[in-house]
């Protein structure tokens, strides 16, 4: 088929025009909002020559072509469906309404914490680069760099205040981005944010150790507790929506000529008293429940732990639900000042990389799929494993099977030793700068664990017979690899 039949045959294949109801792309995979899933005919939809794969999530149908092509074949799906177009975001906003409850919750934690992780990340790497310096045995035995070249001191000392001014205001920055998720306005977020953890309010970790000092505001005879909120998440979000929800119904009643004036003072005095008064000891107990339970597992049976989430991390990759542990990570940095499952998480991306790594020596018969196999390795190690996941490892199946067992043994080595980090950190081969320097070598030992028991099962599997079907290389392989060089011929030439 020609270009214009092949995107025709993906558009008969997704149920027709009929049902497709918004359409948009990424730089590799066109985004659909269908009227109707299960019209949709995957088998005969993957043997299409642009099609490399597709798969279901956030209520989004995702058609991968690949970069380059993408924008070629979404110009043609949108001229011949006449689907109206809307952008990733509006996509979200659209796709945010199906799902079930627990689908809709995961969606907007990730919406709220994936603006701010830039800065999670920098000051993370930021954490991890002081500590270098100021760590003994890196550079000299038993002593620091800083030890040895004392006029690195006063730069060590900027680079750890930056680093840590992400966790000292955390509470704005997930203000910031819940009044925007919430469709609030984001500068009354900030000002809730800073209200949060304002000065002469008792620090929350000062309140951990002497509860007994906490300060009252008397209102009426109602007393609220002078308690910040540093290093809080869920009271943070759920203040946010409190907020915006009253800023939403104050408009309804106060003329726009007297919003100005009237409308902010009212949504803060409202929002923070509920936040002191109710939402925010109930939240923040809460919160910490959850931490201590987490600490507690890792304290009964480290190895256990670990093993289970690193059994489950690729898993919840594929259904978005690892934003939950995002937000558990930072409630951990922000309150504790390390995090353990950010790191004891990170064989997962290793794995995918090394699983993809194995199919480019098995596939040894055909030569553009081992091609598609070494750049999802290597862009599974710089942190994005998405094309390992959906150009190689589901699709032949025990490849992925060989990632979870493979990343649940080295986690579970991983949390056996306490591995920390500062922080979450940039994933893939540079992980290990945001871990604690003093575990650096059980952080190695442990990846290294993972790569080759991924390696020696993906190759085991494939030996064994057991995945047989998936031993073969068909047509189908053939016409996807041919597809996925095609797209990234196209990518390096635009």
């Amino acid at each position: 088929m020609g270009f214009k039949e092949n995107v025709s045959d993906i558009i008969k294949n997704i149920g027709g025009s009929e049902n497709v109801s918004n359409a948009s792309h990424c730089v590799t995979r066109l985004r659909l909002l269908l009227v109707d899933e299960s019209l949709v005919d995957k088998d005969a939809l993957e043997e299409n020559e642009l099609v490399k794969g597709t798969f279901s999530v956030s209520g989004q149908f995702q058609v991968i072509i690949g970069p380059g092509t993408v924008d070629k074949v979404y110009k043609e799906f949108v001229k011949q469906t006449g689907a109206d177009e809307v952008s990733k975001d509006e996509m979200k906003k659209i796709s945010a309404e199906k799902g079930n409850v627990l689908q809709k919750g995961v969606r907007v934690l990730a919406d709220i914490f994936i603006p701010i992780l830039p800065a999670i990340v920098a000051a993370g790497l930021l954490l991890g680069l002081n500590n270098m310096l100021a760590n003994p045995g890196i550079f000299y035995d038993e002593k620091s760099l800083l030890d040895v070249h004392t006029g690195w001191t006063g730069f060590a000392e900027f680079i750890n205040v930056i680093a840590n001014t992400a966790f000292t205001f955390l509470p704005v920055l997930i203000a910031w981005s819940a009044a925007k998720k919430f469709g609030g306005s984001p500068l009354l977020g900030i000002v809730l944010g800073l209200l949060l953890v304002h000065p002469s309010l008792m620090s929350a970790y000062a309140y951990a150790e002497n509860p007994g000092d906490v300060e009252y505001w008397s209102l009426f005879g109602w007393d609220i507790a002078r308690i910040g909120y540093q290093g809080q998440v869920l009271p943070v979000i759920f203040a946010t929506w409190i907020l915006t929800w009253s800023e939403k119904q104050l408009k309804r009643f106060i003329p726009d000529n007297l919003q100005m004036l009237f409308l902010a003072p009212l949504a803060l005095v409202f929002a923070g008293l509920l936040t002191f008064g109710v939402i925010g000891p109930i939240t923040m107990a809460g919160s910490n429940w959850i931490t201590d339970g987490i600490l507690y597992l890792f304290e009964v049976s480290p190895a256990f732990a670990g093993g289970v989430y690193g059994l489950i991390s690729g898993p919840l990759v594929i259904t978005g639900m690892h934003h939950i542990f995002l937000g558990v990570n930072l409630q951990m940095a922000g309150t504790l000042g390390y995090v353990t499952l950010w790191p004891i998480g990170e064989t997962v991306t290793l794995a995918q990389g090394a699983a993809a790594l194995t199919m480019f020596f098995i596939l040894k018969q055909n030569q553009k799929l081992r091609g598609v196999s070494l750049t999802a390795t290597l862009s599974a190690w710089l942190g994005v494993t998405e094309p390992a996941i959906y150009g190689i490892n589901l699709r032949f199946r025990y490849p992925f099977i060989a990632v979870m067992v493979g990343s649940a043994i080295g986690s579970a080595y991983l949390a056996a030793q306490g591995v920390k980090a500062t922080s979450v950190g940039v994933g893939g081969i540079l992980s290990f700068l945001s871990v604690y320097p003093e575990h650096w070598s059980f952080y190695f030992i442990g990846m290294a664990i993972t790569f080759i028991i991924t390696v020696g099962l993906t190759f085991g599997f494939f030996k064994s017979n057991l995945f047989k079907v998936s031993k073969t290389v068909d047509k189908k392989s053939e016409v996807k690899a041919d597809a996925s060089v095609k797209s990234e011929k196209a990518s390096l030439q635009s």
